[in-house]
């Protein structure tokens, strides 16, 4: 009776919310969830109410074990924002009422946000400028609000726009803000793009469970194998105390947190991706190789597309984008990357990071007008009709390379704890880089070197690769599926070192 009521209560204890222990994709507790649920949502494929209502629980479970009683949140921003909607398509032919309501719902969005997210910082900037002191108020950050909060306002803003019609079923609705594998931490998914697939039969072919594995095997070695390790064992270390390293470590340890993010981040991706798949759901890609950027335009194209396709379309465009002059244009980027930086955190540090990166759009953008015969080839540069010579091709890889850098440069502040930490990591680099260590930090680290090394070997491969492997994914049996499942959990169950780290961006 006793090992039964201890089973229980461990039972019990894993199924309630732990702020130590958020549940993310890559813990085994998740692991053995998702496979009752798929069994349970199996078996409703054809009753689709039932199938919705089921998953939006499921949903709503899933951010409780992530910010406990703070799923109310959810509730508020569904209810309220379903609501509105309804009322902003109602009176389109009162513009100015019309616009009260959209204007009602980014208020009640964004103040759910600003109070969450960033009450102590500013109430710190006030208390420092008027020289008294402040006590930062005990507020709990709930998992992914900048998400969900954003998505939600993608919605009203269609509406507005006439790209939609509002739904009439709050369920719908509920399932589409909550569907928890881009809940937490995106992609930020539009309502124009999921909303169709809702109550669409549900069609799970082999090939996309074959690609979904992929997506899910990926994901869980680019977050818990490479990602983890490189920063738990390295990466960590060097930024929390940068002097103490010589220029040579801190500039491995950027080189290594760049790798570390992008694994994390797309390594989340993925696997929101690819349960999405199995759940018989498409997602918009999210990351595309971002490193291989030839400038930082490219790279925002590439990086993190559900979020800068979102600033663009919904801030950016809003501001009157590059339709009002070249000033304007510029100061519209400015305004866009300062706030896309706040959005990240309530820092300073996260503020110069899109001023960093606002900075050099506005460069990249005036290097296109005043030299472009020398601008280098992306997916929207007009010179990718030209012939891609041997000169050509030279220019890319001399931008990749200066767009890397420019990059691993603006992510020094992102990580540093404070601007003195980042100052002294670049004052390392560029002072004190004694390359006599380099065979030291090598036999030292030298897993650490394997998977950096390993990680951008695999970001740099021709993505006509990677789009093979994702094919033959597609194409294996059932068994061989679940067995390459099993073999990449008992990787990541041998690389681990400690407990399961939450993904970088819940803290956004």
């Amino acid at each position: 009776m006793t090992d039964t009521s201890h089973i229980l209560d461990y039972i019990l204890q894993q199924l309630t919310y732990n702020p130590a222990e958020p549940l993310i994709f890559s813990s085994g507790l998740f692991l053995w969830l998702f496979l009752g649920f798929v069994a349970v949502y199996a078996l409703m494929g054809r009753t689709t109410t039932l199938r919705l209502l089921f998953v939006t629980l499921f949903s709503y479970y899933f951010y409780y074990k992530s910010s406990g009683i703070y799923f109310y949140l959810l509730a508020v921003v569904t209810v309220s924002d379903f609501l509105i909607a309804k009322a902003i398509h109602s009176s389109h032919d009162r513009r100015w009422l019309s616009r009260l309501w959209l204007t009602l719902s980014i208020v009640l969005d964004l103040s759910l946000l600003a109070y969450f997210k960033y009450t102590n910082f500013f109430a710190q900037i006030i208390a420092d400028i008027m020289g008294s002191n402040f006590q930062p108020l005990d507020i709990f950050l709930p998992v992914g609000i900048s998400f969900f909060t954003f998505q939600s306002l993608s919605y009203t803003i269609d509406v507005y726009r006439r790209q939609i019609t509002p739904l009439t079923n709050l369920l719908d609705y509920a399932f589409y803000v909550s569907f928890f594998p881009q809940l937490v931490a995106g992609p930020i998914v539009r309502a124009r793009d999921f909303l169709p697939q809702i109550r669409r039969p549900l069609n799970i072919t082999s090939q996309m469970v074959g690609t979904g594995v992929f997506y899910i095997i990926g994901g869980l070695l680019k977050k818990a194998v490479i990602s983890d390790y490189i920063s738990i064992n390295f990466v960590e270390r060097v930024f929390d105390a940068p002097a103490l390293y010589s220029g040579f470590e801190n500039m491995m340890a950027v080189y290594g947190y760049a790798m570390q993010i992008y694994c994390d981040f797309s390594g989340y991706s993925d696997m929101a991706i690819g349960i999405a798949l199995l759940l018989g759901f498409r997602f918009p890609q999210n990351f595309n190789a971002p490193y291989k950027a030839t400038s930082i335009s490219d790279f925002w194209r590439r990086w993190h597309i559900s979020l800068s396709s979102w600033l663009k379309d919904y801030l950016y465009i809003s501001l009157g984008g590059n339709r009002h002059g070249q000033f304007r244009q510029y100061l519209n980027l400015m305004i866009t990357m300062l706030l896309g930086g706040l959005w990240h955190g309530a820092s300073i540090n996260f503020i110069l990071w899109g001023g960093l990166h606002g900075i050099m759009l506005c460069i990249d953008k005036m290097w296109h007008r005043i030299c472009p015969i020398l601008s280098p080839l992306d997916a929207k540069t007009p010179a990718k009709r030209q012939a891609n010579t041997p000169w050509r091709k030279m220019l890319k890889v001399v931008s990749a390379i200066i767009t890397f850098h420019i990059v691993c440069t603006a992510w020094v502040f992102f990580r540093s704890s404070s601007f003195d930490s980042a100052f002294a990591m670049l004052n390392q680099i560029f002072t004190h880089f004694q390359p006599q260590v380099v065979m030291q930090w090598l036999e030292g680290y030298k897993l650490v070197a394997i998977f950096i090394a390993t990680g951008f070997i695999m970001h740099l491969m021709p993505g006509r690769w990677a789009n093979a492997t994702r094919l033959t994914f597609s194409r294996l049996p059932l068994i061989v599926l679940a067995l390459l499942m099993v073999c990449a959990i008992y990787l990541v169950v041998q690389v681990k070192s400690s407990d399961v780290q939450p993904f970088i961006y819940f803290q956004f």
